[in-house]
């Protein structure tokens, strides 16, 4: 049987997915609907449609018209807008879950709730609105210590941490009180203290095929400083694990993600097949989940698929078939880095239309482009975190002078964070961790 496969999506992420895919024995063709001409996917797919990766019926037209029997979904926003569930009426499967189960990304509320009925450990005191009514009293009883979570797709900036974003009650009304302005709902919940890290797991509604655990650097800056962006780079150590967790954090995550697949089970009566990312946090109080998403992470995409040993499309066949539990899914234990080298100015207010220059990295296979265009043969900024450069070592400090050799050698109006991965930054977290525990 021949493989037509259409991905959603045209980022680094995406890149990763289609270059991870390539590298099957079975027979395939790849097509991707795409925001921009990612130099990267173009050399891999048969063929980029260029238009709305959001629009649903465009996306549901061209898997028909391509004939395909399995699409991959990268982004969160066609999930929330029910890709899944108009592919599924067309009888093409999916990789990624249908519109009520991706709540579990797309709703904060909806997934603390879930967590609430089915008793699942790890839930912060949290309370959800839709008005301005008990703000003021619920703030006041969390003190200095809060989060404010904007109720739906914010595209990873629409949390606000008391004393990170916000720094006093005032702003911290003006916030909730902007969003209740355009209809929108939230929730303020506690703020957990320690140190983030993610776990992905491959799904098919029944079984979970854990990867490595990634820790993710969100804030824009040198120190984990500056305003909040997609991700500035990831890390993983050989173990799979991080150098501040210890094995029992470990475990409870992956029974954390095992509770919320069978809870989306019992509440919807379907599987959930694709990819379960919880974003969890290691406290004096043990292991706590900050959120979920309904995909692969970007940048953490790179460093579970550069390290993956087992046939990518292999594992979706078995996921969308239900039976994973027989698939040997493996990975090295290596280390990994990623950086990701983004438009100067960027989040706030980046450089766009320059072009970027890599022709001085002779492997381009380390490279995942993300916001870029293709434009008389040259690399275009389109806006966003422009490229990342993924590396493996048998230390995460020896992945992180690979990576930091070759994105330095990237030219153009770019920066990119020098300190993720490294011993410095990395030692600051395990002694912060031996603090808190």
């Amino acid at each position: 049987m021949e493989y037509r496969i259409l991905i959603v999506g045209s980022g680094a992420r995406e890149h990763a997915i289609a270059r991870s895919i390539s590298k099957t024995q079975i027979d395939h063709q790849l097509f991707c609907i795409a925001s921009n001409k990612n130099p990267g996917i173009m050399n891999i797919c048969d063929e980029l449609i260029l238009g709305d990766i959001e629009n649903v019926d465009f996306i549901v037209e061209n898997a028909i018209q391509k004939k395909c029997n399995l699409a991959i979904i990268g982004p969160e926003n066609p999930l929330s807008k029910g890709v899944v569930d108009r592919l599924k009426e067309n009888n093409i499967p999916s990789i990624g879950p249908t519109k009520d189960l991706a709540q579990i990304e797309t709703s904060k509320s909806f997934a603390r709730d879930l967590m609430k009925e089915y008793n699942i450990d790890g839930l912060p005191i949290y309370q959800s609105f839709t008005t301005m009514n008990g703000v003021k009293e619920c703030l006041a009883n969390h003190g200095e210590n809060y989060v404010l979570k904007y109720d739906g797709l914010a595209g990873g900036k629409g949390v606000k941490v008391s004393g990170e974003h916000i720094f006093n009650h005032e702003e911290a009304l003006d916030y909730c009180q902007g969003i209740i302005s355009s209809n929108g709902k939230f929730v303020i919940e506690e703020k957990f203290i320690g140190e983030e890290f993610s776990l992905m797991s491959f799904s098919d509604g029944k079984t979970l095929k854990h990867m490595p655990v990634i820790q993710d650097h969100k804030r824009a800056y040198e120190g984990d400083e500056g305003p909040n962006t997609g991700g500035m780079g990831t890390y993983s150590d050989k173990d799979h694990s991080l150098p501040f967790l210890n094995k029992e954090d470990v475990k409870k995550a992956k029974e954390t993600n095992e509770k919320i697949i069978r809870a989306l089970y019992k509440k919807f009566g379907e599987r959930y097949i694709g990819v379960l990312y919880g974003g969890f946090m290691v406290t004096e109080d043990g292991v706590k989940v900050i959120e979920y998403n309904a995909r692969f992470g970007d940048p953490e995409a790179m460093n579970v698929l550069t390290l993956l040993e087992t046939d990518l499309l292999t594992i979706f066949k078995s996921m969308v078939n239900g039976d994973l539990d027989s698939a040997n899914v493996k990975f090295k234990n290596q280390a990994t880095v990623c950086k990701y080298a983004v438009p100067i100015g960027y989040p706030t207010d980046p450089v766009k239309g320059s072009s970027v220059d890599v022709s001085m990295i002779a492997d381009d296979e380390v490279i995942s482009y993300g916001s870029v265009n293709t434009q008389n043969d040259k690399i275009i900024l389109a806006g966003s975190r422009a490229l990342c450069i993924t590396e493996l070592g048998d230390t995460i400090a020896e992945a992180e002078l690979v990576v930091e050799k070759k994105i330095s050698k990237v030219k153009g109006s770019l920066f990119h964070r020098t300190d993720i991965g490294k011993s410095e930054l990395i030692d600051k977290k395990v002694e912060r961790m031996n603090k808190i525990r």
